[in-house]
């Protein structure tokens, strides 16, 4: 019978696909590793990997195998998680997924009231983008992630926690009327500058202006913090979340901003988890803990 501690033993091998570093891994030696990886593959009838002295490759009935043992994998974790139900919400330790365009900004808000609220709470964060975030939130990896959407969360449960709109900041100019609020059609006629592809803020701003991905931008950057400089420098404006205004722009008084006027929310801020994840009531009380946080900020 095929067993757990060889479905990690592979999962871990396609992961690293290196005997020794997959059997450090899981703190084992490489031949206890390699005599369960065999046992596995008589038992299956089949080669999972195909491996020589250089290299290892995971063999087309091994894909088969690998994708229905990492669900097995998963299904097992949340299992185990089941002791832990009993428990008052955030005693357990949880792992959370943020995008850069979220975390510097949201963790200075809201960990302080975390830990008012739930002094034992330990969070571990991760910062990575949104299609990295579901696939580990999918495979177990991450206990949930904290993403912007609309976004493609693969069949995962989404809880909204806040509702943000975009503002458009620009250099200071002393001999321009300060506004408070500008409109899609006047920003075309900017120089704007949005994050590069792969960012789920620059589709979010987009579709916010109702401008094509077409349309040229002059520049790009890989964070706000990269295109707020740029913009201090002269060189366009750009958009930025609410979120990020009190530390990125609001006491920098070369950049004057203004509301985006188009009909919002122009991003929603929410925690994505598995439909089989057995700890909801520590998601749901992040989730209120988090609300009320950015309500007082």
């Amino acid at each position: 019978m095929i067993s757990i501690k060889q479905i990690r033993y592979a999962l871990a091998v396609e992961k690293t696909l290196h005997f020794r570093k997959a059997a450090d891994n899981c703190a084992v030696s490489q031949s206890a590793l390699s005599t369960a990886l065999n046992e596995l593959e008589a038992q299956l009838g089949f080669q999972v990997f195909e491996r020589d002295n250089k290299k290892v490759l995971v063999t087309p009935m091994g894909r088969i195998f690998l994708e229905k043992a990492r669900s097995v994998s998963v299904q097992i974790d949340d299992i185990l998680r089941l002791r832990q139900t009993d428990k008052a919400p955030l005693s357990t330790p949880l792992t959370i997924g943020m995008i850069p365009t979220i975390a510097p900004y949201l963790l200075p808000i809201v960990l302080p009231a975390v830990a008012a609220a739930y002094p034992a709470a330990k969070l571990k964060i991760v910062e990575a983008q949104s299609k990295e975030l579901v696939e580990r939130v999918r495979d177990g990896e991450l206990d949930t992630a904290v993403l912007a959407l609309p976004y493609d969360c693969d069949n995962l449960l989404s809880f909204p926690f806040w509702d943000e709109d975009f503002y458009w900041v620009a250099p200071s100019d002393d001999e321009q009327e300060v506004r408070e609020r500008i409109t899609s059609d006047e920003l075309s006629r900017e120089n704007l500058m949005l994050l590069s592809e792969g960012h789920c803020l620059k589709d979010h701003a987009l579709a916010a202006c109702k401008f094509s991905n077409a349309v040229a931008h002059s520049m790009s950057a890989t964070s706000l913090n990269t295109l707020i400089q740029l913009v201090v420098a002269g060189l366009g404006s750009t958009l930025v979340p609410e979120m990020a205004l009190d530390q990125l722009v609001r006491n920098d008084k070369r950049l004057q901003y203004a509301r985006l006027d188009e009909p919002g929310p122009h991003r929603k801020i929410a925690f994505i988890m598995r439909a089989t994840y057995p700890k909801l009531d520590s998601i749901q009380a992040l989730q209120e803990v988090f609300t009320q946080a950015l309500r007082n900020r």
